[in-house]
């Protein structure tokens, strides 16, 4: 777990983090948080500043259902880009959400990241619009395997594939060539022999309707609206914005890049999180 006491920065605080301790500042705030929050922590993103020049293409949740070899061609990047995006630490952004909600300033977090840093950090009421990575499940039986415990079949399968990653994707997986992946074997569920998929809401699907009635709930609980490291362009994200502006609440938005709603946000801050948050506990703390 990462100790905020190690990533808390020196007393000054900028105007602009002042003005968005002043919004949230005695209101329970509730936190959305995307990609942003998690790319200090070496974990890319799709839409984050840069993006469009990497060309990143996200798995399409049609295509994996329908066709073996995208499956394939999934797994065998899995493998490879599993060990870094397992391996990746909260930073200081994680740090600083979790101690807004052990302080009581946050009633819990609705994220859109797959990758469990919140939990790592010590947040403990997180609602995963997406899913997360490290759990697997059989598309026949439904049966759920642990992604650690899968990476060990998948290198039982393949002792002879290449290690070279030749660069980590959004997904957990990574680019690798046409020819790493002509000789990939797939493993199935172990109950059924059935297709395997990881736990998360690819593009093109939808978040599971109990999911997000539970993130719903959660944002009628609060009295204002952070947003972290989202560009909110995809509506999973932006519904929250929407029906926090309807219910009135205060709204802030701290974002690097472009983000859509800005328009309806009191306050939006482009900074890093990693810098902007742990400022805004201690402006918190200060009362």
């Amino acid at each position: 777990m990462t100790s905020l006491h190690d990533v808390l920065p020196a007393p000054d605080v900028s105007p602009s983090v002042e003005a968005l301790a002043a919004l949230l500042r005695r209101r329970r705030t509730v936190v959305l948080t995307g990609a942003g929050c998690s790319t200090e922590s070496g974990i890319p993103d799709y839409r984050g500043p840069g993006t469009r020049a990497r060309a990143r293409n996200p798995i399409q949740h049609r295509e994996f259902m329908t066709r073996p070899e995208v499956r394939a061609r999934y797994w065998a990047r899995s493998l490879m880009g599993w060990p870094r995006f397992s391996s990746a630490r909260p930073n200081a952004a994680h740090a600083a959400l979790a101690a807004l909600e052990q302080a009581g300033h946050v009633p819990g977090l609705i994220t859109q990241n797959v990758d469990q840093l919140h939990h790592a950090a010590g947040s403990s009421r997180v609602i995963e619009l997406h899913g997360a990575l490290a759990r697997v499940r059989c598309l026949t039986c439904g049966a759920q395997e642990r992604r650690v415990d899968l990476q060990e079949r998948l290198l039982a399968l393949n002792p002879d594939f290449s290690h070279e990653v030749l660069e980590l994707r959004p997904d957990g997986d990574a680019d690798l060539t046409s020819e790493q992946l002509s000789s990939f074997h797939v493993p199935a569920c172990r109950l059924c022999d059935g297709p395997l998929k990881p736990d998360v809401v690819f593009f093109g699907d939808n978040v599971p309707v109990p999911t997000v009635e539970a993130a719903f709930a959660l944002l009628e609980e609060g009295d204002a609206l952070l947003v972290v490291g989202s560009s909110l362009a995809i509506f999973s994200g932006y519904r929250f914005l929407v029906r926090a502006s309807e219910r009135r609440m205060p709204i802030a938005i701290l974002n690097m890049g472009e983000c859509r709603g800005v328009e309806l946000a009191d306050v939006h801050l482009e900074a890093r999180a990693g810098d902007a948050l742990p400022r805004l506990v201690e402006a918190l703390a200060r009362g």
